[in-house]
């Protein structure tokens, strides 16, 4: 027979590996990132050979990390995936829409919108999804 307590272990086993592989994951694209963005200016004076194969790795890490992500999401249970999907479609939404009145306002504005805000805004919008998500279903 099957033994319940046997399978909770298992499936919790799981979900902390694909944790731990989507924080490697995560950690290796983010420092491909600084590579790829602070190699040409620090390290190899702008070589464009090297920023090009920095940039390669750094979408090659990218893909693994987004794979990484779709490995967690699946292994997580029916709720935790629906607060997932309700912080990310709340991300996404809000990032789509006021990233490009973000933009747009350089035309009223002159200043130098940078994508970096739109990152930080969808970021923490996902978070606070997820706490609202979280605590809608404790």
């Amino acid at each position: 027979m099957n033994n319940p307590n046997t399978e909770t272990s298992t499936w919790a086993a799981n979900i902390t590996k694909n944790t731990i592989q989507l924080a490697w994951w995560t950690a290796a694209w983010l420092v491909t990132m600084a590579l790829a963005k602070f190699g040409p200016l620090y390290i190899w004076e702008s070589s464009k050979l090297l920023t090009g194969l920095a940039i390669l790795i750094n979408l090659a890490v990218g893909l693994g990390m987004i794979m990484a992500n779709k490995r967690y999401l699946q292994g997580l249970d029916e709720m935790q995936q629906k607060i997932q999907l309700n912080a990310m479609a709340l991300s996404l939404g809000v990032g789509l829409v006021a990233g490009l009145a973000y933009a747009n306002l350089a035309i009223l504005v002159p200043f130098q919108a940078s994508v970096s805000h739109v990152i930080i805004m969808m970021a923490l919008i996902y978070l606070a999804g997820m706490f609202a998500g979280i605590r809608k279903y404790q």
